[in-house]
């Protein structure tokens, strides 16, 4: 009777451990999921303003409008940083995958930092030709943040919504 008692112990703090753990692994995924859709307002908001700000050659104004997201991307990745690690599976993988897609459109707006800055039309040709290679590769960096999302939310139990 007493090794039942144990063994049906031992089976409940199982569950709620593993329980746990994906309820931390799906947490620390929508905490991702909310600062990113947090800056997808201001991103929008800002790409209006940029295309407004060229067809008006208000360039310096580019490059305000490029540092203060390239500020606002930076802090959520400052951010994502301090987070307490859950312990879950692939964690690691995980946040690195998250890091890469949030320097990435950072440096999209240092591009536009850097046009807003610029004294020579050579200059301003140039950072719109790596301002375009960049818009070329989101959809790969969004699919790459997307694959280890998948792999993360399967490695820990819960389902993408």
């Amino acid at each position: 009777m007493m090794k039942k008692i144990i063994l049906f112990v031992v089976l409940i703090s199982s569950l709620t451990a593993c329980k746990s753990k994906k309820n931390a692994a799906l947490t620390y995924n929508q905490d991702i999921v909310a600062k990113d859709k947090l800056l997808q307002v201001d991103e929008q908001t800002t790409e209006d303003k940029v295309t407004e700000f060229y067809n008006q050659g208000k360039y310096d104004s580019i490059g305000i409008a490029g540092e203060r997201m390239e500020t606002l991307v930076q802090k959520t990745i400052d951010d994502i940083n301090a987070m307490p690690a859950p312990k879950a599976k692939g964690f690691e993988d995980f946040k690195a995958a998250v890091l890469k897609y949030f320097k990435f459109f950072k440096s999209i707006y240092t591009v536009y930092k850097e046009y807003g800055l610029a004294t020579t039309d050579e200059k301003k040709e140039e950072l719109i030709s790596e301002k375009q290679k960049l818009w070329e590769q989101r959809d790969d960096v969004v699919k790459d943040l997307q694959h280890a999302q998948k792999i993360f939310s399967e490695a820990n139990g819960f389902k993408m919504q």
